[in-house]
Order: structure tokens, then sequence, then C-alpha cells
């Protein structure tokens, strides 16, 4: 069994954005891929970016948004509390991330991670210990 993939609000929006239909096959293929693996993890942050940017984007699809979100409790979410923030500054200055990635980071690792799957970090990065993937560069076989 590989380790879990904890997944960033990118790859979730590009799988209900029709702008870009290569990229919103791929985003699905892995998002289907995770929910069968039961290798999917997320966190509260993750959510709520992508349910703010997901409702930005089609506000006409709220319940759709909603419903993803809802979905996606069955991951069982990392909570941002002081841990997750002191371990996101942490990382934050050694790595020299933004704080909203470094707090992403934090809750990969928080829930025990080797992977960490979004496209705004640089793919095959080592952050504490979790590795970055672009689901752009690599097809989930890769690390599934």
């Amino acid at each position: 069994m590989t380790a879990p993939v904890f997944v960033d609000s990118n790859v979730f929006l590009y799988a209900v954005d029709d702008a870009d239909p290569r990229k919103q096959r791929v985003a699905r293929d892995w998002r289907a891929e995770l929910w069968k693996s039961r290798l999917g993890r997320v966190g509260f942050q993750v959510l709520n970016e992508f349910y703010v940017n997901a409702v930005r984007l089609k506000p006409a699809a709220s319940d759709e948004a909603r419903a993803e979100v809802r979905d996606l409790l069955a991951w069982n979410p990392v909570v941002v509390d002081a841990a997750v923030i002191e371990r996101g500054w942490k990382l934050q200055d050694r790595y020299q991330l933004s704080f909203w990635d470094s707090l992403i980071v934090a809750a990969a690792k928080t829930a025990a991670c080797g992977f960490l799957l979004t496209e705004d970090l640089q793919d095959g990065q080592k952050l504490d210990g979790v590795e970055v993937v672009n689901p752009f560069l690599r097809r989930p076989a890769s690390v599934l």
C-alpha cells in the first residue's frame, strides 16, 4: 500500500471547471483514483478554498460545490489548529513558502501523507518528507 495523497483545492477546481477540458479530465481521473484507492486526504482549508473559488467560477453552481464539499468530508479533513499553524510557520521559514502553502504542507504532514497533489509547487520537491506531485505532469499510477 502506498502513502496517502493530500489534495490541494486547485485539483478539485479543475475537476468542476470546463474551461480547460484536458485539465478537467486529468483532475477528474485523479479524484476518481483517490476515491477508489481510499488514499485521498484533504484539509478544511482546502475545502473552504475550493468552495469559495468554485462559487466565484460558477455562481449558479453553489449547490454542486456544497455537495462536493459534503462528499469530501468522508476524507476526514485536517483541522487547522494551533499545532498545524505552528508546523506551518516552521515550514514557511524553512522552505520560504507562502503562509497558505505552508499550511497545506503542514496539514498534509499532519495527515501522514507521502504526497501533496498540487500544481502550485514544484513537482518532485520534497517538503519535510512530503513529495509534491503536479497532477498535470504525473498520472495517478505514479504514486498509487
